[in-house]
């Protein structure tokens, strides 16, 4: 006899992990330096105003996936919102956080099986669920974070515990 496969409640996981990513997320923001926003480790790297705002922004793609079918390069205009230093920044990621959790709280679960595409005109990049669409911006939070704690460390700025404690932690 095969059991049966109870389906995994997406959302109130999302809610958690959204939780929890965004305490670790929000101490790595907490020690980017005012004075170092412009600072980059190499040429064809983003600046840490670039890299943290990016972070910072990424809760907004869980509405982004929820609300829309697509995102299309070709119409959309990327224009990043102007952070000019750490307290900008923080609320920044707050006010995407709220509307990350926002929209886990109103979505319903069937919503999260349509189709989601990122495309540039008639160059499709990816068509995945909205469910998929959402697990990649929160993997896109931690890859992005990662590249921050690089950052950090070429400055000898003191890196905080993601998942347990740091090398600096100990």
């Amino acid at each position: 006899m095969t059991p049966v496969q109870t389906p995994v409640a997406l959302i109130p996981m999302w809610q958690k992990e959204l939780e929890l990513e965004a305490e670790t997320t929000r101490k790595m923001l907490e020690r980017v330096p005012d004075d170092k926003f412009d600072w980059q480790p190499h040429p064809k790297s983003m600046t840490i105003r670039q890299l943290a705002t990016h972070i910072a922004e990424l809760p907004t793609w869980v509405p982004l996936a929820i609300n829309t079918e697509e995102l299309d390069f070709a119409v959309y205009e990327y224009k990043p919102v102007p952070i000019n230093n750490r307290a900008e920044l923080l609320a920044y990621f707050e006010q995407a956080l709220d509307e990350g959790r926002e929209a886990l709280r109103t979505v319903a679960e069937e919503q999260l099986e349509l189709p989601w595409t990122l495309r540039q005109g008639d160059q499709i990049f990816s068509t995945s669920t909205k469910a998929e669409t959402i697990r990649h911006a929160f993997s896109q939070i931690i890859h992005h974070r990662a590249q921050l704690g690089v950052f950090l460390r070429l400055l000898d700025i003191p890196i905080p515990g993601s998942y347990g404690p740091s090398a600096d932690e100990q």
